[in-house]
Formats: structure tokens, C-alpha cells, sequence
């Protein structure tokens, strides 16, 4: 079709399949969206190569967030066609040929201006190959957990247990690289609130499978029947160094640690974690907290922040800021650098948040007292009395 006899939707939609018939697509921009969703910006699409199948990605670009959607190109063709019209009154088309503008007025009218070009169009992206995977999904551990079938495909339904197992691994290699340890040492793990064990399963293959450490990994679960089915299954794959056990932060015995991990902990089991992360001298200490119970009743607003904070949602969210920034506080003081970073994007999880700590190879005593004298000032503004993690640090020293 020629670009200068566009005068129709369906004249812009039979350019946007012949550009995919001829491989010509770059890109499609849907804009000026005016649907139910408030959140939702855009809609960016581009064509890639999903295990060798070609595909259309929607990337739909929300204020806080992005969610992508990988469809065929006949179901992606008539996604744009329903989106385009009723819910978006813009699409930017990019080809190999021509730009192409799409304008749709109050009153329903098309407009459609188009500039000639020439550009590469770029083969079509490699989607599989877009993110370094630190887990071989070939594993067998994976098969036995279910994330994977018997040929080693994912199983659309744990996408995104696989997606978490990558970026878990990819920070926790991150913090071995910035860590004290020494990298032909024996690492020793511990795993708070194992679960099924996917995470703890992904460590241990990771530390012996990938950097060939001989790793001694401990999943603590205080479900019985899961720290069973977990024990069976490492004996079957044969995986050494890997065994869980029954109990949980408060009645497992500090022992030497070079890892903690507490994902998940609810409320004051995060500051049983942290605690026993720092007794134990760990090189390194990973927390993703549950809830904030403990600190929330003995806040204070001050009053300039009341009308804002007379909103739930509000006051939660700056519990939990208080809660891990003075969790994150102490750790510094007591050796650590520490970080507070989205872990999972919201799409995957609402627990997405997660503390990483890694010992500093010294200690300053003065910047541990500067430290603490900013943790006491927090509290005072808010009018905080007690602090788990502060509670239990301080039965340490006194013992």
C-alpha cells in the first residue's frame, strides 16, 4: 500500500500487517490513552523472536510500573485493532520506509500524516536471551520442584517463581563479589522460612554447580512435613551440603554463617533474622520483610504530615519506611553496608522489597556512634520507644 493513499483506520492498520509480513516493523507507539485504567501511559510494541516463534511485545508503560505481554502476531494484530480507537486516540507507526501518525479527534475523526525514511530494521530480539540467567533451566532441581516439565520447558504457571529465582541469584552473586570471603572457602548458608525450598534449592546449585564451592546450605522451616519433602527431594538429586531442618529464627542455634537469608519474615522475625545474622558474623545478611506491626501503634505523626498520613494506605507505607530504614540503620552501625532496593517488580509480588547487607572489612567506632545518634533522633520524632532489632542487640551486649 502506498504511504500517501493512508486515509483510513483500516487503511493504517493494513500498513501495520504488511510492515509485519515484510518484516519491515520497528516499533508501534499507542498514546494519548483515555480508558479506565488512570495508571496506564502507553503502549510501546515491537516485534521479537520468542523461542524462535515470532512474536509481538506490549510493554504497557503504567506511572509506577511496567507490564509486558507477549502475543502472536494475529492475536497482536487484533489486540491493536480493539485498543487503537476505543481506549487510544494516538499510534506512532516506525518502519523500514516511513513514520507514520495516527490522530484520532473528539469526534472520531482520522488524521494521518506520514515522513518517508529509510532505516535498519534490526532482527527481530532475541526475548530468551534478553536477561543474563544465572540458573541453568536445564537443571534438574528445577524439574523435581515443578518449575520446568520433563523436557525442561518453564511451566507458564511458575514464571514468575522462575523470574525470582534469576534476580535472587543475580543479587545474591552481586553481594559474594562485594563480600569479605574468600572465594575458595566453603560457604555456609542458612535459610530462614525455606518454604518450599526453590530459593534455597537455587543457592545451593548455584554455589556447587556455577562457582564449584563447596557450600554447606541450610533451609530452616517450621513446617515439619516441608522440611521432609525438601530433605527427600535433595537425596534424590544427590544434591551434598543441602539438608533442612525443623524450627525457625528464634530457636535456631547461631552458628558459623557466612550467608543469612530471611525472605518473607513476617513482622519482628526480620529483626530475629538481622539479629542473628549479625551474632553470627555473616558476610552477608538478606532480608526481604512481610509486615510492620511492631513500630506502626507507637508512631507520632507529626502534625504537619496528619493530613496526609489520616489515609491507611499512607500510614503503612511510612511504617514501613521507618521500620526498614532503621533496620538498615543498625546494620550500618554494627559493620555493614547496607542497601534497600525494589527486589521483584510490583507485577510479581507485593513483598518486593528487600534489605541487602555485606560486612565492611572494618569498623569505624565513630561513624557506629554517628549512626546511632541518627536512629535516636528518628525515634524521637516519632515517638518510638522500642525497636525489636534495638531490644535484642542490647541483650547481646549485656550478655
Amino acid at each position: 500500500m502506498s504511504h500517501s493513499a493512508l486515509n483510513s483506520f483500516d487503511d493504517f492498520y493494513q500498513l501495520l500487517a504488511d510492515s509485519l509480513a515484510k518484516n519491515s516493523l520497528i516499533k508501534l507507539l499507542l498514546s494519548k490513552y483515555r480508558g479506565a485504567d488512570k495508571s496506564l501511559q502507553r503502549i510501546t510494541i515491537r516485534p521479537i523472536s520468542l523461542q524462535n516463534e515470532p512474536m509481538l511485545s506490549f510493554v504497557y508503560q503504567h506511572q509506577t510500573n511496567h507490564i509486558t505481554k507477549n502475543l502472536s502476531y494475529d492475536e497482536g494484530l487484533a489486540s491493536i485493532k480493539l485498543l487503537l480507537g476505543s481506549d487510544f486516540k494516538s499510534a506512532h507507526l516506525a518502519t523500514a520506509e516511513a513514520e507514520v501518525q495516527l490522530e484520532i479527534s473528539k469526534k472520531g475523526k482520522v488524521q494521518i500524516s506520514t515522513h518517508n525514511v529509510k532505516q535498519t530494521v534490526a532482527a527481530p530480539l532475541e526475548h530468551d536471551r534478553e536477561k543474563k540467567r544465572f540458573v541453568d533451566i536445564e537443571r534438574p532441581f528445577l524439574t523435581k520442584l515443578g518449575v520446568t516439565d520433563s523436557q525442561h520447558n518453564l511451566i507458564p504457571a511458575m514464571s514468575r517463581k522462575w523470574k525470582q529465582i534469576n534476580k535472587f541469584i543475580e543479587v545474591f552473586s552481586q553481594a559474594l563479589e562485594a563480600s569479605p570471603h574468600k572465594n575458595d572457602q566453603p560457604i555456609n548458608v542458612v535459610d530462614f522460612g525455606s518454604g518450599k525450598g526453590y530459593l534455597t534449592f537455587a543457592i545451593h546449585d548455584y554455589l556447587r554447580h556455577s562457582l564449584h564451592n563447596d557450600a554447606q546450605v541450610t533451609g530452616v522451616e517450621l513446617r515439619q512435613a516441608l522440611a521432609d519433602l525438601c530433605n527427600e527431594t535433595a537425596a534424590t538429586l544427590d544434591h551434598q551440603g543441602l539438608s533442612f531442618v525443623c524450627g525457625d529464627v528464634r530457636t535456631h542455634a547461631p552458628k558459623q554463617t557466612d550467608v543469612m537469608i530471611a525472605l518473607h519474615a513476617c513482622d519482628i522475625a526480620t529483626d530475629y533474622a538481622i539479629h542473628y545474622g549479625i551474632r553470627a558474623n555473616a558476610d552477608i545478611i538478606m532480608c526481604s520483610p512481610c509486615c510492620h506491626k511492631q513500630i506502626r501503634p507507637q508512631m507520632h505523626s507529626p502534625e504537619l504530615f496528619k493530613p496526609m498520613l489520616q489515609y491507611g494506605v499512607h500510614m503503612g507505607q511510612q511504617a514501613e519506611m521507618v521500620t526498614d530504614s532503621l533496620r538498615a540503620l543498625f546494620l550500618e552501625a554494627n559493620g555493614y553496608a547496607t542497601k534497600v532496593f525494589e527486589f521483584i517488580s510490583l507485577e510479581h509480588t507485593n513483598k518486593n522489597k528487600m534489605i541487602l547487607a555485606v560486612k565492611k572489612p572494618q569498623q569505624n567506632q565513630k561513624d557506629s556512634a554517628a549512626i546511632l545518634a541518627q536512629i535516636a533522633d528518628i525515634k524521637a520524632y516519632y515517638g518510638i520507644k522500642e525497636h525489636c532489632l534495638e531490644t535484642l542487640l542490647a541483650q547481646t551486649q549485656a550478655d
